[in-house]
């Protein structure tokens, strides 16, 4: 059979029709739920392709099983003469591994069944189930006799069983006529098969045979192109398409209004953002015309994305396995009303958007941010909504189309809904009050007729008070609106965008080769520019697949035409720009999207009525005497040798194409743009699994691209393949959902830890620094999200929304069992948990009363189970997640929990990734590189979750002060808060006490009042442990408390370190590690350092120290570290500044080490004071009066604030408050110009020496900049 013109230039490319196949008989389907326990008329059948015309194209081969599983998803239905039949359509998708997409619409209706042998197998059927409920009354009655069947009858209606004689009843069974075209015209395909089934059903033979209007639109009947109309005949009237030209919003043929009347807004609004974000989506409904009214609208919102992954919207029986895919997918399930939606097994309810369609509801999945300026978005779809007369609360029945308009004001502002309500007959007649005075006399001449028989005897009439709108030229204008809302909100959400786009270097065969290894976003710089409240949305979105298709394409457009959808989203946003730089539009920021629904309204409007081409009448085709024979109710069997194309017209096709290049917009118009292309519909870089698309663009060699496309396809699915479900191909599909999911472990683990090393990992070879830049908390919920996902692929039954938590919960259960029984209860002696509590407690050794943690899955569990603010499964899962991250036992805890073979073989199918030994082993090591770092991701998001704290204090061995008489106390802060005063135990060492988180442990502020014979206490050092998380803090001190003694402090403020990895208790002892920023420094003649620092490794100290905290303040803010650890911390400013001053002093020799730098800021306070209030102070200027003064009025504040604090905290509390207020390089050079500094100070030290001050003022200036905040437990209460 020949093919005229190219591909692509047919408006349809194959006619279908599908039903019952005589000569195969009734074939059950096996794949429909309780299908035999239904009664033989309820039950559905097995349906078959009975013919299609031509046989084949090359451009788009037939695929007979996906059509016949779509043209009739449910199979045959039966029904009898004393049933409804109503006519039904319904639209879908064919999704090919490459991406690409072919539509299908399918008009549905009954056919008598004339056929005996079919008819007596129908009666034999309902002969056997009739014996087999026989059997059954005595013991039970049928479980769905009571019920209602799918689609008869109302729900509230009783049911009547549905019987079949063979003598008394008529047969009926469903037929489907279908086309098949490469562009979605749902509405002018909807009307040509509805149009030739009312010719096939009228008593009256059609004005031609149904081959010629077939032959017609297969053959005669171009595809328009861009940007052009095309008019053709059906069997009653003549019918339109618009094709948009590539400048416009992609083709579209549905009613969106339809989705938000089901909806309604909100929940198209959350709808919308899952699909955004990628989540699972599955639609529900017993109408499949909805599912893909659904699934369609959805894809066209998120324009100019396209959904990258499984698109199936109306999803066969055959395929419910693939609900089980653990990949985003958008998908359609249809139901019948007796199916119970608690019992449907959904494996991935944790990520999963759930949308019963019939009940007008939408389960989100949990921890899904909002879209930014939700409320704005909201408001702005309801005004479009309102003024077309469209409810916004969902299941509301909207007004009648053709009683609706939509307009907006002159202004842009929305008017009121624009009613055109037609007065009956009746109503004229009763409101004239000359017919009211002939109908009373002719009454009353005995003429009984009343003004209801008047109208009826009447003309239809009608006076309008509006004109008539056309309901398909509103719903088009709607749609219009609605999609011009969402696409200005991506684009003013993602302006400036192209700014971060990384262009390659090299030409485009090195950067298509090299393609996964490059950076082409930089996300970090990306991320920084936008509002805070935007992150949580922006962070995940621009990890998406359709997000990395979009930068794909401006990449792309280096070397090749623009994407067309990306032409448009990039103009969109220069149009955004324009207008917000306009003055004249800079009052009122929407009236720039309001003009543009405007105009978009008004093109669609002057193009509605415009017809370019008028295809060829369906004409009288060449058949034979018989041929083409009419029989009412009968769709008649097309004769296949009048279905040749060589019987008709060969040039038919190429004159009507023709005829577009001879119109006056014939300029207007390329060859290119027809020719077998769908750039509106697919993009030209889909990735490289896209495979197809990609190999039509790229200029490669026949190897290369063979090798490509082998490479890919390995990879990953890309959607199921509806021709072949054999079981060898489910295997092999599961085995690359495998696959997948093990590269997705590989690469969110390696992303987590270069995001959390940063630089460190960069110069490990481990990234880019463009790599980083993600929230943490996005990072850690897109791994929990991929656990979801391996934990539900294969899971035999779904118990709860999370198949991670059941396993565990599962687990749980067992374990506890386990330790019930007397085998395992049973301890010898002296292995308890008492006997080894005695046995820690005879050690001397204080920190031995440190139990060691139970690091256990159940032990973790119960921690997550006993916190009261986590409500469900997912969010249990979650918990325990982040919880084992950040014990750095997540790798561990779950090869605990697979190592239990019985539980894991009982739980998952065989082919489960949980069960493939080697994938599962190496997705373990790569949850393991994540201990490498360390996470808070527990600590810092449950904020509110109150935390057991274990204490040990460590006192010295020395002076007989490990004890005290006094009243101890502490004070333990956080980056979250602080527990205030709590009172210590006397004569104990260890306390455990529960309070509210407080984050990461920053400080610790420890003393006593004092009080007894013996107060003086020296304490070497105090562990702290989250007895949640594990995370133990050492904080060092090595002090006295006590007056008479060092520098008579009765508290010390102590900075904490996190020990990074567990330690022995006896290695704590014999070394002593100095956690950063924890040392509180010895006093000056006490105990003086054993290697005395020089002059230039205090010069480099210094430098250090105020580099640190420049950094710091550099650093993204959620990176930042802790600032008291780089002020008071170890080698910090405070102990920086210390050595500044203790170098070259005279202390030793003339105060016999009983003097303290505090005692020399003391002297120069002294000095300050008496020459403000002699003539040689008021010399000098304002700002060193004025910085003198600062100092003063500091020392005198913190030496009133508190007696029990020494002389060493005195002097940290004024660095730090210096540091705060900026005034550290004002104090330097008034302190060393003092003749105090003179006499207390040799000619080598620090501070005499020009050349060192110089350095240590200007270094200090460059702290000026920043603001410094202090904790407030460094403050100690002082309001300054």
């Amino acid at each position: 059979m020949s093919e005229p013109g190219q591909a692509g230039t047919r408006f349809a490319d194959y006619f279908v029709v599908c039903g019952l196949d005589v000569a195969s008989g009734l074939e059950p389907d096996q794949l429909q739920a309780h299908n035999l326990q239904l009664t033989p008329l309820e039950r559905s059948y097995n349906s078959k392709v009975l013919a299609h015309y031509p046989d084949s194209v090359t451009w788009n081969p037939f695929d007979e099983s996906a059509v016949g599983m779509l043209c009739l998803p449910k199979g045959l239905s039966f029904r009898t003469q004393n049933e409804r039949r109503e006519t039904r359509f319904h639209s879908f998708i064919i999704t090919r591994e490459d991406g690409s997409r072919t539509y299908g619409t399918s008009f549905i209706f009954y056919e008598k069944v004339v056929d005996k042998q079919i008819c007596a197998a129908m009666q034999t059927l309902f002969a056997m189930h009739q014996a087999e409920l026989s059997n059954r009354q005595s013991r039970t009655v049928f479980p769905l006799m009571d019920r209602t069947p799918p689609e008869i009858g109302d729900e509230n209606e009783r049911y009547v069983p549905r019987t079949y004689d063979i003598n008394s009843d008529t047969l009926y069974v469903t037929k489907s006529i279908c086309l098949i075209t490469p562009l979605p015209f749902i509405q002018a395909c909807k009307k040509f098969l509805a149009q030739l089934y009312e010719a096939i059903s009228s008593p009256s033979q059609p004005p031609l045979p149904v081959e010629s209007y077939v032959y017609n639109i297969l053959y005669e009947v171009p595809l328009p192109p861009p940007g052009r109309s095309l008019q053709f005949n059906g069997v009653k009237s003549s019918i339109t398409c618009h094709r948009p030209s590539a400048s416009e919003l992609p083709l579209f043929d549905f009613h969106v209004r339809e989705m938000f009347t089901l909806l309604g807004v909100d929940s198209v609004l959350q709808l919308w953002t899952c699909a955004l974000l990628e989540k699972h989506i599955l639609l529900y409904s017993q109408d499949y015309h909805r599912l893909m009214l659904l699934a369609e609208s959805l894809s066209v919102l998120l324009f100019p994305f396209t959904w990258q992954h499984v698109y199936v919207p109306i999803l066969p029986a055959s395929l419910l396995h693939f609900l089980d895919a653990p990949v985003p997918y958008i998908m359609g399930l249809h139901h019948n009303r007796r199916d119970d939606r608690a019992e449907l097994q959904l494996p991935h309810e944790a990520s999963l958007c759930f949308v019963d369609i019939d009940n007008h509801t939408v389960e989100l999945p949990e921890d899904l941010p909002q879209f930014p300026k939700k409320l704005d978005v909201l408001q702005e779809i309801s005004e479009v909504l309102v003024r077309c007369n469209v409810p916004l609360e969902p299941g509301t029945n909207p007004p009648s189309r053709s009683d609706s308009g939509c307009h907006l004001s002159d202004d842009g502002r929305t008017g009121s809904p624009a009613h055109t309500s037609t007065l009956s007959k009746r109503d004229i007649l009763e409101s004239s009050e000359a017919i009211a005075k002939i109908t009373a006399i002719a009454q009353r001449m005995g003429v009984s007729h009343t003004i209801s028989d008047i109208a009826k005897s009447l003309p239809e009439i009608a006076f309008d008070k509006k004109p008539k709108v056309d309901p398909d030229l509103e719903d088009m204008k709607l749609n219009a609106a609605l999609r011009e809302i969402f696409l200005h909100r991506l684009a003013s959400l993602l302006l400036g965008y192209e700014a971060f786009v990384i262009q390659p270097n090299g030409d485009l065969e090195s950067w298509f080769s090299n393609r996964e290894q490059m950076t082409n976003f930089d996300k970090a710089a990306f991320l920084s520019d936008q509002p805070d409240i935007y992150l949580p949305f922006l962070s995940p979105f621009i990890e998406t697949q359709m997000f990395a298709t979009l930068v794909d394409n401006k990449i792309m457009a280096n070397w090749e035409p623009i994407d067309d959808n990306l032409k448009i989203f990039d103009a969109k946003i220069e149009s955004i720009k324009s207008s917000r730089n306009s003055h004249i539009r800079m009052s009122n920021p929407d009236r720039s999207m309001l003009v543009e629904i405007q105009d978009s309204e008004r093109a669609i409007a002057e193009k509605w009525n415009k017809i370019d081409h008028m295809a060829v009448h369906p004409h009288l085709l060449t058949m034979k005497i018989g041929q083409g024979r009419h029989e009412p109710g009968f769709f008649p069997e097309l004769q296949p040798d009048v279905m040749c194309f060589e019987s008709g017209n060969n040039s038919a096709l190429q004159d009507a194409y023709s005829s577009f290049f001879l119109s006056p917009h014939a300029d207007e118009i390329e060859w290119d743009d027809y020719r077998y292309t769908r750039r509106n519909m697919r993009q030209q870089w889909r990735r490289k699994e896209r495979m197809h698309q990609h190999s039509q663009h790229l200029a490669m060699s026949t190897d290369q691209r063979e090798k490509y496309i082998q490479e890919a396809r390995s990879k990953l699915l890309r959607q199921p393949k509806l021709s072949d479900m054999s079981p060898a191909v489910i295997a092999q599909t599961n085995w690359k959902f495998v696959e997948g999911l093990l590269k997705e472990c590989k690469v969110k683990t390696k992303r987590m830890l270069v995001e959390k090393m940063g630089s460190e990992a960069v110069e490990l070879g481990h990234g880019e620094t463009s790599l980083r830049g993600m929230e943490e908390n996005t990072l850690i919920a897109s791994l929990c999200d991929l656990l979801e996902r391996i934990w539900s692929h294969g899971l035999q039954t779904k118990q709860g929304k999370s198949a991670l938590w059941s396993h565990l919960m599962a687990y749980q259960e067992m374990e506890e069992t386990r330790d019930r029984s007397p085998e395992t209860s049973a301890l010898s002696p002296g292995t308890g948990p008492m006997m080894d509590r005695r046995r820690r407690s005879k050690s001397p050794d204080p920190i031995s009363l440190l139990p060691a943690m139970k690091q256990t899955v159940i032990q973790d569990m119960r921690s997550i189970q006993s916190m009261k603010e986590i409500k469900t499964d997912v969010g249990f899962a979650r918990t325990w997640v982040r919880l084992s991250i950040e014990k750095k036992m997540l790798s561990a805890h779950l090869k605990e929990l697979l190592a239990d073979q019985e539980l894991l073989k009982s739980r998952y199918k065989r082919y489960a990734f949980l069960r493939s030994e080697e994938e599962r082993e190496q997705f373990l090591y790569h949850l393991l590189s994540l201990n490498a770092v360390d996470y808070f991701c527990f600590t810092n998001c449950f904020t509110a979750t109150v935390i057991p704290y274990r204490v040990v204090i460590v006192p010295s061995r020395k002076f007989n002060a490990s004890t005290t008489t006094a009243n101890p106390w502490m004070c333990l802060a956080g980056e979250l808060s602080d527990t205030g005063i709590i009172q210590l135990p006397k004569h104990a060492l260890e306390m455990t006490f529960e309070h509210k988180n407080l984050g990461v442990l920053t400080t610790l502020r420890i003393g006593h009042d004092n009080s007894g014979l013996m107060p003086k206490w020296m304490v070497e050092y105090i562990l702290v442990r989250n007895e949640v998380t594990g995370h133990t803090y050492k904080f060092q001190c090595g002090r006295w408390l006590g007056k008479g003694v060092d520098d008579g402090s009765l508290e010390r403020l102590l900075v904490g370190e996190l020990l990074r990895k567990p330690v022995d208790t006896e290695e704590l002892l014999k070394k002593c590690r100095t956690p950063p920023g924890s040392r509180s420094r010895s006093p000056v003649g006490m105990d003086v350092p054993k290697i005395r620092l020089a002059l230039p490794q205090i010069q480099e100290m210094v430098g250090d120290a105020v580099n640190n905290i420049v950094k710091h303040f550099y650093k993204p803010e959620k990176e930042r570290g802790s600032l008291t650890l780089l002020l008071c911390g170890e080698n910090g400013l405070v102990e920086s500044l210390e050595q500044v001053f203790l170098y070259g002093f005279k202390s030793s020799r003339l105060f016999r080490n009983k003097f303290f730098v505090w005692d020399f800021i003391g002297k120069v306070y002294t000095y300050f004071q008496s020459i403000d209030n002699d003539q040689e102070g008021s010399e000098d200027s304002v700002e060193v009066r004025q910085s003198r003064k600062s100092l003063c009025r500091l020392v005198e504040k913190i030496n009133a604030h508190s007696t029990s604090m020494g002389k060493d905290e005195k002097f940290k509390l004024l660095v730090c408050l210096g540091a705060r207020d900026h005034l550290l390089d004002q104090w330097i050079p008034l302190i060393v110009a003092t003749p105090v500094t003179l006499s207390m100070y040799e000619d080598s030290s620090f501070l005499r020496d020009e050349a060192m001050v110089q350095f240590l003022v200007s270094i200090l200036q460059s702290l000026k900049e920043f603001n410094i905040m202090l904790e407030a437990s460094l403050m100690s209460g002082l309001d300054v």
